[in-house]
Formats: C-alpha cells, structure tokens, sequence
C-alpha cells in the first residue's frame, strides 16, 4: 500500500491517527486504541520515502538537519494531516493525525451553548486546554466558525502547521503558518496587534514571549482563543502564571484576572456503544468572582466556584461526567477513569 492508501484506509476506518514505525506494521488508532493493520512490516527505506515524497524542499532540509520536522498535508477530497515525522531505533517514524475537511458545527459536538457566547464575546481570552488529542483543535474550529458564520469581522489565526482551514464567510479569515508564513507564534502575534484583526487564534501559548502578547492582545480589545495543554481551569491559570518571573506574577494575575473570559478543559470519553468518542468538558467562566480568587491568587478555591457556577454555564469535569452516564452515553468505569474524584463513580 502507498501512503494515499493507507491515509485512505486510515480515514475510511474513522481514525484520528495513523502509525507508519521501521520494522512494524502500519497502525491505526481508532476510538482511542491503537490497532494493527493486516499488511507486511514497512522497513526504514519505505517509511523513509513515504514521508519523504510529501514533503516540499524546506520540510526536507529541516528534516534532514533536525531529524524530525512537522508539516501538514492534504489529500483532495479526502481530508487534510499533520504529519510529525521523526526517526526511532528501528528507523523511521511518522504519525498522521486526521483533520476532517468538513469543520463540524458547536452543534454537532453537541458543545454546551455557553461555547456559542464565548465565540461572540467582543473582547477577552478564551482558553482550551487538555492533553494531546483531547480534541482541542476540533472544539476551537467550531467556535471559529460560528464567528465567522455570525459577525462581520477579521480573524487571524497563527498555527504550527494550519490544520482546518477555514473559507472566509462573513468575516475575512488569514491563517498563518509557522514556517512558511511567519518565523514564530510571537513574530506574528506582534504583527497581529497591526493587522486589524477582531478575533486572534494562537494554536499553542507554548512560552513566555507568546503567552505574555495574547495577555495583551486581549487586554487590548481582542478576542483571543488560545490552547494549552492543562488538565483543569485551576491548573491552566498556575501554568499562565508560573511562565512569569516573581516579579511580574502580581501584573500577570491582574490582566488574567480583567481579560479571562474561560477556560475550557476537555478530555475524551469512549462512548457506552463503543462507536466512538464523546467530549467532557470542565468549565469555568469569567465571572466577577472567579476574577477575585485569579488575582488574590485563590486557586484552591475555584474548584467550589466552578461547582456552584451552573446558571453562569460553569461545571466540573465531575459534574459532566455524571451527566454522561446519567444519558447512558458513556459507562460508570469509563467515567470513574476520567473523574478527578474516581470514589464518585462507584460500580
């Protein structure tokens, strides 16, 4: 098989990545577990060539100079992938992750409305977070696209590599990449505060230099989407803030605490029927009270905010879980091994 047929089979199968791995056979993850498929073992020469013949000159020269190299790469008509290709003690290695051509709606998540108003606020950040393929990406596409269904407006989004690309709607969308459009996540959000923009998505707030522009950005009357890869709200604001040097946490806490319009901390769920996978969100708002605890530096105490904060459209991990074996979507041991507090899913 040639890489547009396994891609092919990868997607046909419902996949969110596929496996190429010197000396092993091509794998494919599908509702989180990883599978084999029933072909010969690839040896390095063919790994090496099937990630090779995609890539264009620069990705090439990166390669070959850093022995690793990200890259996104599109099949027409069947989907779009980013590629992280590296090399392993058996040879080469590659992983395509499947990004669906067709950005599902806040609806077909089945995204609780509140998703819809952060989509539509004026101003402020708005953070997603969870662990590598928690389905971030996913989410934050489908609150772009209610914006750009919605308002008349620019969004401007900075990622490294661009993976669902977006036709400009009612608003004008420019989605740069780092590499061949920008050196840097904060080249171009300096840029940016230049560039008119209403709405900026920054694909991931990995440093300093980054995360402290988006603080600005959206101090400065910008909608800010922004990921990190946090397992809760309370540990997404400790890892803002412990990016900073003591002298600056108190300034740092203080526009957190006036520009935080969420964060969204998501994981996925196996479902119950075993036909795939089901996001379950923790939520905390933005609300006058949550603002106190981030710039008192209260975080223990946010977890009873987000508890109490159901008519603001706030709730636990917990919480929705419960919700989720309650609709009998997922199951109380699948529950039980996502929950921060296990002892409340007994069975």
């Amino acid at each position: 098989m040639d890489i547009t047929q396994l891609l092919a089979f990868s997607v046909k199968n419902k996949a969110s990545d596929l496996h190429l791995s010197a000396g092993l056979p091509p794998m494919i993850r599908v509702h989180g577990d990883v599978r084999r498929i029933n072909v010969d073992a690839l040896d390095h020469k063919q790994v090496h060539d099937m990630v090779y013949d995609i890539m264009n000159d620069v990705q090439r020269k990166h390669y070959e100079e850093t022995l690793e190299c990200d890259f996104s790469f599109e099949i027409q008509g069947l989907a779009r992938f980013r590629v992280n290709a590296f090399n392993q003690n058996r040879g080469a290695g590659a992983v395509f992750r499947t990004i669906p051509s067709k950005i599902l709606t806040l609806e077909q998540l089945n995204a609780p409305k509140v998703f819809q108003d952060l989509a539509l606020k004026p101003r402020g950040l708005v953070l997603v977070t969870g662990p590598t393929g928690s389905g971030k990406s996913t989410t934050l596409a489908a609150m772009v696209n209610h914006l750009n269904e919605t308002e008349y407006g620019h969004i401007l989004t900075v990622e490294d590599p661009i993976e669902f690309v977006h036709d400009s709607k009612k608003c004008l969308i420019n989605q740069r990449e780092v590499g061949p459009h920008t050196l840097s996540f904060a080249n171009a959000l300096r840029s940016a505060l230049r560039e008119d923009p209403d709405c900026i998505l920054v694909g991931e707030m990995r440093d300093l230099e980054t995360i402290r522009l988006a603080l600005t950005a959206a101090e400065t009357g910008h909608l800010v989407f922004g990921t990190l890869h946090t397992s809760s709200a309370a540990k997404t604001i400790d890892r803002v803030v412990d990016v900073f040097p003591a002298a600056e946490k108190d300034m740092v806490r203080a526009m957190l605490s006036e520009s935080l319009q969420a964060v969204i901390s998501q994981t996925l769920c196996k479902t119950k029927d075993g036909a795939g996978r089901v996001a379950a969100h923790e939520i905390m708002i933005g609300t006058p009270a949550i603002r106190n605890l981030i710039r008192e530096n209260k975080i223990a105490q946010m977890y009873s905010s987000i508890q109490t904060g159901n008519s603001m459209g706030m709730q636990t991990l917990d919480q929705n879980l419960t919700d989720l074996v309650r609709r009998n979507v997922i199951s109380p041991a699948e529950a039980r091994a996502k929950a921060k507090i296990p002892e409340n899913f007994p069975g």
